[in-house]
């Protein structure tokens, strides 16, 4: 039944999920026109909107670009490679490593959402290479399936957000509701939030191993395409070759990134940044690569895959800049008025559900958790609170809620693709599957949540 089931998702994604770039104009173009009438604004005052987001994710981008780059350059080292080729060959079957890539990927996305979006696509291609008649589709769909828990994890920025009060005395993005810091004892470490990650590490790698295609359906990879070349360094002749190939300047560098690092955990403890991840990546390719020429030859390789992020992000920028774009008359934005449109038919026990629902239907178009949190926070906080509802299970639910349609979002997807070299189309299909079983399981905990009154 389930097979049944992923291989009529897999069709119809195939036969009309367009190239993600031609995804993003599309939604460009819904936004642009549905924004209009629900804000009562004019085409000009859209166009604005647009133009003013356009840029707005430029440092994101760059740091996005750099999750992959970096990631996958440090894969490519000699002692990495040695070292997930070893992880790799715990499987033995095609269900296994579907198993496999999925577990580890929630894990690594539940520490950091960055780090795991770049292990799961790396460890997924030396499956491919090692595991005959496993689909590669299925495999890298499976690693990005992970990233379904990110905000729920010690990374998730909305959590991370409401333990810290501003200079105003009041916590960002509440509205003004909340004047106390939000512990993650309450959020992410939570009981309930933990059992709800916890079913879903559980399931979630059988539920792939399941959707494995027959034999006949399999569409695998050559293994020959997934090596990739090693520049072959010649011995240094000329002065500027011996500089190229001295160890000694990678690791004057690498100490000084260890330092800085170590100063940087000891001050603001274990939390993992997207520049923190990033400048890891860095140092730890430059060491492993130890010669500094093989890393300019390694960066060399990997940019390649980078493309997608560069093209698109500026256009889901302005498509965030229309969906939060207001009437300056009366404050209206698209993003608001689906937000108090959940709002208004909630109650104690289902505002959390409906949030959770809300959020999801905004992530489509404000792919970012830091936009997702400004743009709900302020009107779903003190709703809740209004209500009754506990900040920090509106919190996780606007948190959950972002995550979850991630599934359906090609933006996400970009840097796990270009490791891959595969296109949106060739997985979403099996992420439709994932989608549907974290939102079974998210609602109804969320229901649960609120008719026992458990947060």
């Amino acid at each position: 039944m389930l097979k049944k089931l992923s291989n009529g998702c897999v069709a119809l994604v195939q036969r009309f999920l367009p190239d993600p770039f031609i995804f993003c104009i599309i939604l460009t173009i819904v936004v642009f026109v549905a924004a209009m009438p629900t804000t009562t604004q004019g085409p000009m005052q859209m166009v604005q909107h647009w133009g003013d987001g356009v840029w707005n994710l430029l440092e994101f981008s760059m740091q996005m670009a750099l999750v992959l780059v970096l990631g996958t350059a440090f894969a490519s080292a000699r002692p990495i490679k040695r070292a997930i080729v070893r992880i790799a060959s715990i499987a033995k079957s095609p269900a296994q490593g579907i198993f496999v890539v999925t577990l580890i990927s929630i894990i690594a996305c539940w520490i950091n959402w960055g780090f795991g979006l770049v292990v799961g696509a790396i460890l997924a291609k030396e499956i491919a290479r090692q595991v005959k008649g496993i689909d590669y589709r299925l495999l890298i769909a499976s690693a990005y399936s992970g990233f379904v828990i990110w905000h729920a994890g010690v990374s998730g920025s909305i959590p991370l957000s409401m333990g810290a009060v501003g200079e105003d005395g009041f916590v960002a993005n509440t509205g003004g509701a909340l004047t106390e810091a939000v512990s993650t004892a309450t959020t992410i470490f939570s009981p309930w939030n933990l059992v709800i990650c916890l079913i879903i590490l559980i399931c979630l790698p059988l539920i792939n191993m399941r959707m494995h295609p027959s034999p006949d359906d399999v569409i695998a990879v050559d293994p020959a395409l997934l090596l990739e070349e090693e520049d072959q360094l010649k011995p240094p002749v000329t002065p500027a070759e011996k500089i190229e190939q001295s160890m000694i300047l990678s690791y004057i560098i690498v100490a000084i990134g260890v330092v800085y690092l170590v100063y940087y955990f000891m001050n603001n403890g274990f939390n993992l940044s997207l520049n923190i991840v990033n400048l890891i990546f860095l140092i730890l390719g430059i060491a492993f690569h130890a010669r500094p020429i093989n890393y300019v030859m390694a960066i060399g390789h990997a940019v390649k895959g980078a493309g997608g992020i560069i093209l698109q992000f500026p256009f889901y920028a302005g498509i965030m800049g229309m969906m939060v774009g207001a009437n300056p008359e009366t404050g209206a934005s698209l993003a608001g008025v689906i937000s108090e449109g959940f709002v208004a038919i909630s109650n104690d026990v289902t505002f959390p559900l409906f949030t959770f629902l809300s959020a999801g239907i905004v992530n489509f178009f404000v792919p970012s958790g830091g936009g997702q949190w400004a743009v709900q926070g302020p009107i779903m906080m003190p709703a809740g609170m209004e209500l009754g509802v506990s900040p920090s299970l509106t919190g996780m639910a606007i948190a959950w809620g972002d995550a979850w349609t991630n599934m359906i979002q090609p933006f996400w997807a970009l840097p796990a693709l270009g490791i891959a070299g595969l296109s949106a189309r060739d997985i979403m299909g099996y992420c439709l599957i994932t989608l549907f079983f974290v939102g079974i399981v998210v609602c109804g905990g969320f229901l649960i949540i609120g008719m026992f009154g458990l947060a």
